[in-house]
């Protein structure tokens, strides 16, 4: 990879072929994907792309504010220039989101690993900034004259979501700020915010200088009152519940432990409402769960092991049973939860849908052996499942110790969801 020193380009070597595999593992590149499949008028050329991409037929990558660019060879050999064109956010915009990405110490983090919080593009998405694209926003130009997307710009979005999973500044790039420039936007505002916060500090710490007024006098006013103080800050993490371990014994049918796991979820949640209510969300509450699936919820948070075997117990599920659904709510809550433990029977549309995603997911010569029964598709002679969700997405499962375990997140491309449930446990990232 290459890269100039005024950081408003980078050039991405061509990738290899990548027969059978999905094309992207992360939710931002997903998220890329469907804004093409959903906007592409015909299906064929998606599908054209898929296989060309695949083939290793797209060239280096040109990625600089608002387009992306490379040269793909058609299956006769001709090459064509595509670009894919997006809009960029405008200063104002960016404002916004620098401002945005620093309230929270932890999104920072997550840009300098590749990472994309899903929170800061949702806290985005509510002050007017789309950083992924939407529906009509990937727009097509090719030498092939074509007048919507061809097989050339599908190919170029389907290698470009490779490299979005890698590394979401290539999107920041494309929506225009590179990545010198942004991670420097965001370590001034962070000081600056740093220093503005000591300087309040120390300013309530120093006495006032005013002599005050007389508490007599104020109330024989009336109308003079003090002015009420400033609203503290949000803390940066929950704060800790008391400690219950102390020498007294507890009542009958109390558990100390029990309780001081449940302080600690409780302040947990009651810092992450009172975030969404400084942020001036409409809605910060979270769905009453019923008492099953409030249960894995609560065993998702790491409890001693004393406190699962209640919460097994509770829900009606042995250990093994609990462990699978921990690990279906880690990968998607009560959506990946019902995939886990509903079995239903795909008919009528959504059973023509289906087959439609999984006929184009793959060359025909690629295309795994399926056995289907209700919403689940395994792989015949491996330990791979596919199960649809009431959603439409793809769900990877893989066979472990005779029991089926989620494998990663969910996708919209069959093929991607494969590749999840096909990789091996220390390399299962979705």
């Amino acid at each position: 990879m290459n890269r100039n020193r005024n950081d408003t380009e980078r050039t991405f070597a061509a990738l290899p072929p990548a027969p059978g595999r999905g094309f992207a593992r992360t939710w931002w590149g997903q998220a890329w994907l469907k804004a093409l499949e959903d906007t592409a008028l015909d299906g064929g050329q998606v599908k054209t792309g898929r296989r060309l991409a695949r083939a290793g037929a797209v060239g280096a990558v040109s990625v600089r504010p608002g387009r992306i660019t490379a040269v793909v060879q058609d299956r006769d050999g001709t090459a064509y220039r595509a670009d894919v064109l997006l809009e960029e956010l405008s200063a104002e915009q960016w404002d916004r989101f620098l401002e945005l990405a620093v309230e929270r110490a932890g999104h920072v983090a997550a840009l300098v690993d590749r990472e994309m919080p899903p929170h800061l593009v949702e806290d985005a998405a509510v002050a007017g900034i789309e950083l992924l694209p939407g529906l009509g926003d990937l727009e097509p130009a090719c030498d092939c004259d074509a007048w919507d997307h061809c097989g050339h710009t599908a190919a170029l979005c389907y290698q470009m979501a490779r490299l979005l999973d890698e590394d979401p500044f290539v999107l920041l790039l494309l929506r225009g700020r590179g990545e010198r420039a942004l991670i420097g936007d965001l370590q001034a505002r962070g000081t600056a915010r740093a220093t503005t916060s000591t300087s309040r500090s120390a300013s309530a710490e120093e006495p006032s200088e005013a002599a005050g007024v007389d508490a007599a006098e104020a109330y024989a006013a009336g109308d003079i009152l003090p002015p009420l103080p400033a609203l503290p800050e949000l803390p940066e993490q929950p704060g800790l519940p008391p400690s219950l371990d102390t020498e007294a014994s507890p009542a009958p049918g109390i558990d100390p432990a029990a309780l001081e796991f449940l302080a600690a979820r409780a302040a947990a949640s009651a810092h992450r409402m009172l975030a969404d209510a400084l942020r001036a969300e409409e809605d910060s509450r979270e769905p009453e769960l019923p008492v099953v699936q409030d249960a894995v919820r609560l065993a998702a948070g790491g409890p001693e092991r004393a406190i699962l075997e209640r919460l097994a117990d509770g829900s009606g599920r042995g250990r093994e049973e609990l462990s699978a659904a921990v690990r279906a709510w880690e990968q998607g809550g009560v959506a990946a939860l019902s995939v886990l433990e509903e079995e239903w029977a795909v008919e009528g549309d959504a059973l023509a849908r289906a087959r439609a995603a999984l006929e184009s997911a793959w060359d025909e010569d690629d295309r795994p052996p399926l056995r289907a029964r209700g919403n689940r598709w395994t792989v015949v002679g491996a330990p791979s499942q596919l199960r649809l969700g009431r959603d439409g997405r793809w769900w990877p499962y893989r066979q472990e110790r005779g029991r089926w375990i989620p494998a990663g997140g969910p996708a919209l491309d069959p093929a991607t969801a494969l590749a999840s449930a096909q990789a091996r446990p220390e390399e299962g990232a979705c």
